[in-house]
């Protein structure tokens, strides 16, 4: 399995009840296919630097997890189709956390 983290940011006039359920399908869609979920923040509601389908901000969410690489194809075919999300992107980053939640202990890969 391969480490990923993911940014994807949802409509702003969601509630944080559906915001929960869409985090909820995406995390179950990773561990449903032998994956992790290693953390998830929350960033909350923030403005855009510019209008991004006629909105002005949306409600971010960070994702660190380990899945194989069909998995990652397949929550990013979901993510497209679904019209709360705004946008996202997925990253294999360089550098691993140690333990979750703590971002200064950070070592090369």
């Amino acid at each position: 399995m391969r480490h990923y983290e993911m940014m994807l940011i949802l409509r702003d006039d969601l509630d944080e009840e559906a915001v929960a359920q869409q985090v909820e399908r995406i995390q179950s869609t990773i561990t449903d296919s032998s994956g992790q979920v290693i953390q998830t923040e929350h960033w909350g509601r923030r403005p855009f630097a510019y209008e991004i389908n006629h909105r002005r901000s949306g409600y971010y969410i960070v994702l660190d997890f380990e899945a194989e690489a069909h998995a990652v194809d397949e929550l990013e075919r979901q993510l497209k189709i679904n019209d709360d999300v705004v946008r996202f992107k997925t990253i294999r980053p360089e550098v691993r956390v140690h333990k979750p939640g703590d971002p200064r202990r950070r070592t090369p890969v």
